[in-house]
Formats: C-alpha cells, sequence, structure tokens
C-alpha cells in the first residue's frame, strides 16, 4: 500500500482520537478548568488535532525503525526508539507553536508557569508525556495499527472516507486562519500576545452572562464583534517583547 495513503489514514485516526483525548483531560482533569466545562480544543473547529495525526505519523514511522536493528541490544533499542520520540514529538510541539507565535501573534497554549519551559511553547513535563505516550503507543497501540494498515490495504475503499476528512479539514483550516488574521491583526495593533483559549473562555463566559447560546464547535461565533470581547480581555493580554 502507498505509503502516503497510510500516513493519510494515521493523520485521520490521530487527529480525532487526540481531540477525544483533549476533550475528556480538559473536562476532567485539567488546572486550568476549574469549573469543569466541556471545551473544544486546539486550532481547528471540528473534532480533529493537527499536532495529534502528526504525531501518530511520527511516532509510527519510528516504531517502524525496530525492524532495523540499530542497536544489538534490544533493550538500548527500544530506549532509543522511546527517546527518538519525545524528542521529534517535542520538536513539532515546538515548531507549531513557535511559528503561530512569531506569525500570527496568537499564543495557542501556555506552558509559561511550568518548570523548565522553553517561551512557554515547550517544557520538561510534557516532554516526559510525549515519552509516555510514545512508549504506550509502542507497546499497546502499534500492533493495532499495523493490524488496521493491514485492513486497510484490503478494504482501499475506505480511503474515499479519508478524502472526505481531508476536504473537510481544508475547510476548517482556511476558515480559522480567517479567525486567527482577525486575531493577528489586534495583536499588531495593540502590540500583545493573544492566548487562544482565553479569547474562546472569554467568548463563552460572555454568552453565559448574557443568557446566550454557546456553540461548542464554533467557539468564535458570537452577537458581539471580536474586538469587543478582547478589549474585556485587556488585563491580561502578554505585552510582546520588543
Amino acid at each position: 500500500m502507498n505509503i502516503l495513503l497510510k500516513l493519510a489514514y494515521l493523520f485521520f485516526l490521530g487527529s480525532v482520537a487526540g481531540w477525544c483525548m483533549e476533550v475528556i483531560f480538559r473536562r476532567f482533569f485539567s488546572s486550568a478548568n476549574p469549573e469543569r466545562k466541556w471545551i473544544n480544543p486546539g486550532f481547528c473547529t471540528g473534532p480533529y488535532l493537527p499536532l495529534y495525526g502528526s504525531g501518530l505519523c511520527i511516532l509510527y514511522l519510528i516504531a517502524s525503525l525496530e525492524e532495523l536493528h540499530l542497536f544489538h541490544n534490544d533493550v538500548v533499542n527500544k530506549l532509543m526508539l522511546f527517546l527518538a520520540m519525545t524528542i521529534l514529538m517535542t520538536v513539532i510541539e515546538y515548531i507549531a507553536g513557535y511559528l503561530s507565535l512569531k506569525i500570527n501573534k496568537v499564543r495557542l497554549w501556555d506552558y509559561t508557569g511550568q518548570w523548565g519551559n522553553i517561551q512557554g511553547i515547550i517544557c520538561p513535563k510534557f516532554s516526559l508525556i510525549w515519552g509516555i505516550l510514545g512508549a504506550i503507543y509502542y507497546f499497546f497501540i502499534h500492533p493495532h495499527i499495523l493490524s488496521s494498515l493491514d485492513w486497510l490495504g484490503r478494504n482501499l475503499a475506505f480511503s474515499f472516507f479519508i478524502g472526505v476528512f481531508f476536504g473537510v479539514f481544508i475547510i476548517d483550516v482556511a476558515h480559522s486562519l480567517q479567525i486567527v488574521s482577525k486575531l493577528k491583526k489586534y495583536a499588531v495593533e495593540n502590540n500583545v500576545i493573544l492566548r487562544y483559549e482565553h479569547v474562546k473562555a472569554q467568548i463563552r463566559r460572555s454568552a453565559e452572562e448574557n443568557a446566550k447560546k454557546y456553540h461548542f464547535f464554533r467557539p468564535f461565533s458570537t452577537e458581539k464583534p471580536l474586538a469587543e470581547h478582547l478589549k474585556e480581555l485587556r488585563d491580561t493580554l502578554e505585552q510582546r517583547r520588543k
């Protein structure tokens, strides 16, 4: 089976599964959500997180390297695989966060309060979590991924649904970029860095205070102009460094 189709399939699986994980984590475990609200995480509005989709592709490719037996000792071989997973996932997280911060002036997530963080984009705690997730993937998920890819190879008609997913995903990304462009304009004009999740939380609070309906899958949909919500957040906005 074509490697591009495999990666497209894994991106689809990882994006959707990652979104589900984040929704559950933020609802029940996140300290940033003391009110235990249901939160639609991430950059896009649909039920998928591209970072996790890219991550699953990377984990699959790294786990496949085990067949090369780069190290004679099996334990060392596995440890190096987990280390590679940790490093590459952290690099992907940093690149995505850095580009959003520098190009769009929007902070998609914030690790500023975490020990050893770099620019609030990555930190040792979450790098360790990536390593743990990599180990979980290798021992418990990778065998099922191989079986799933074998199933896909025998049922290529399913690739139609993968194509539909990417069609919807591309439209969603284009829509989300329009929202980000508005946030960037405000950030540049006011010389600030916007926290993406804080803006969504402010819109939710405003809807609840005014007894208005809050749209889970359209968190930026509101009767008030986006600029008004941003003005209400002014005291908590992060000043850009010269």
